[in-house]
């Protein structure tokens, strides 16, 4: 199985940090793809789409390589263009999808986006001291004790890829405006959350899995950055998850499908 993971608003893929090497150690027959957004990582030239189903195309483009079927692995904003692909493609094309602290158009704009967190997200947007702006995302996004390596390969990341404060912008307005289609895409995905996120409540995972009858499962002290947190923990549930659907976990790779729509 190839997998597709996916970051979130203004964060790469080196932002996965340990998270990629814990799967393919976890999981030793699948491929693991981080792929970054447009306007982010090696894309950071680039200019955001202001919309999801926009961004989703251009991650589409980049995959077209990517032997079908495939899983995919997003947080945050990464999890609303994953599940805008799952439902914009054929039949069989995306077999497995796993949901971090996302949220979508199903909830209340204050569950999406908790209203103390909105004046930090627009002070930061404008912040000019780089460190101090991403030591600051650190604090918010994770609850666990303040980290200085941790920030300082956060800043490096940043100093190296900058995302513009453009394309900022354009990616949360794409994100608050993402609604996904009625009909549900899989008959079963794996929707992870953290219930002290301070970003995004949790409820928004929750009425998603109950929207559709999906697999939750919540952690209870993490943050947003739940793969930060608690790499462990997540890797853990998309075991048994996978154990339970029979998916072998050290599985050669499928052969080449197409991955169109």
């Amino acid at each position: 199985m190839h997998w597709i993971l996916l970051r979130g608003l203004t964060r790469e893929q080196a932002h996965w940090g340990v998270m990629l090497q814990r799967l393919r150690e976890a999981f030793p027959g699948h491929d693991f793809h981080p792929v970054d957004l447009p306007g982010t990582g090696t894309h950071y030239r680039e200019a955001s789409p202001a919309a999801i189903p926009a961004i989703r195309e251009a991650i589409q483009r980049q995959c077209q390589h990517i032997p079908a079927p495939l899983g995919l692995i997003a947080l945050s904003m990464g999890g609303m263009v994953a599940l805008d692909w799952a439902q914009h493609v054929r039949a069989g094309a995306i077999q497995h999808l796993v949901l971090i602290n996302t949220s979508s158009g199903f909830n209340r704009p204050w569950h999406r986006l908790r209203p103390k967190t909105w004046p930090t997200l627009m002070r930061l947007l404008t912040l000019r001291d780089l460190r101090e702006r991403e030591a600051q995302i650190l604090a918010l996004s994770s609850n666990r004790q303040l980290n200085p390596a941790t920030v300082q390969r956060w800043y490096s990341i940043q100093a190296q890829r900058p995302v513009s404060a453009r394309n900022a912008a354009r990616q949360l307005w794409a994100a608050a405006r993402f609604r996904p289609a009625e009909e549900r895409p899989l008959p079963d995905a794996l929707v992870l959350a953290s219930r002290d996120d301070r970003i995004v409540d949790w409820y928004c995972s929750e009425r998603l899995a109950e929207r559709w009858q999906w697999t939750l499962r919540l952690h209870p002290d993490a943050g947003h950055d739940l793969p930060l947190d608690d790499p462990d923990w997540v890797i853990a549930e998309i075991k048994a998850y996978l154990e339970a659907r029979g998916v072998p976990l050290d599985a050669p790779a499928p052969p080449r499908q197409s991955l169109g729509a």
